[in-house]
């Protein structure tokens, strides 16, 4: 193989790389911009341990009666946001299971049909499939409706199966509709709280971040570690595109 060729190949190489590079930060930038779909962003952090710790606490006496993280230990999650086991025990866990053990809720999937219409969801997954944006709205969202079996609604979800199990704390929303045509109800312009809950606007708005940033973390526990890791990457992916840029300038300077 002679010179010429050897440079021709270093170049495609180089070529090849930055290409890649170039679709892989596209692609994470659609990504992030298809996760927003008009919805008002979360602003959750998953380096923030203490948000990640109130929505833990959050989400198993508000939620874990009927819903499950099934691909999350208790142990895992003490570990990773760096919680006193025994704490873990005592507080969080109400099913009589073991540290070690998952997080899957007591209720019985067929009871659960009978009153809910079907059994709640696993949400192990449920950040990773509709986005932590999704869930921080569908959480705010919530509206008494009397036309529905339970008596709640949702507008990011209509017709959603679940009642608010988070009422207590933000209190009890009702939907004000536009004025419709010929006596039929308009669309629903804005929900307002008519009877307050025992948080303030604000503080159910962090409560229920908390909950969403909690979610994000169960979807993914070892995210917490390769967003760590991701800044080193993104320096060495820098170094090496300088690395390559200035070995492929000392491969040319000499081809005429």
């Amino acid at each position: 193989m002679n010179k010429s060729t050897t440079l021709l190949a270093g170049k495609a190489m180089f070529i090849k790389f930055a290409a890649a590079l170039t679709m892989g930060l596209a692609l994470f930038g659609s990504a992030q911009a298809s996760e927003e779909g008009g919805l008002q962003p979360a602003n959750i952090r998953l380096d923030d341990a203490a948000s990640m710790q109130r929505g833990a606490r959050l989400f198993f006496n508000y939620c874990s009666g009927c819903h499950s993280l099934q691909y999350l230990r208790y142990s895992r999650m003490a570990e990773d946001l760096h919680l006193d086991p025994k704490d873990v025990e005592n507080n969080l866990i109400f099913t009589g299971a073991k540290l070690g053990d998952h997080a899957v809720s007591n209720m019985p999937a067929a009871d659960a049909a009978k009153w809910f219409g079907k059994a709640p969801p696993d949400l192990s997954l449920e950040a990773r499939s509709k986005g932590s944006d999704w869930i921080y709205n569908y959480l705010k969202s919530f509206y008494l409706d009397p036309t529905r079996p339970l008596g709640w609604n949702n507008t990011v979800f209509e017709n959603a199966s679940m009642p608010n199990a988070l009422w207590e704390l933000q209190g009890l929303q009702s939907a004000v509709r536009k004025a419709g045509e010929g006596g039929h109800e308009g669309t629903i312009e804005r929900l307002e709280v008519t009877t307050p809950g025992r948080q303030s606007g604000e503080a159910f708005d962090r409560s229920v971040r908390d909950i969403t940033a909690f979610l994000q973390y169960a979807g993914e526990p070892a995210a917490l570690k390769r967003e760590s890791m991701g800044v080193w990457v993104l320096l060495y992916l820098a170094l090496f595109t300088l690395i390559a840029w200035f070995l492929n300038r000392e491969f040319w300077k000499d081809v005429h």
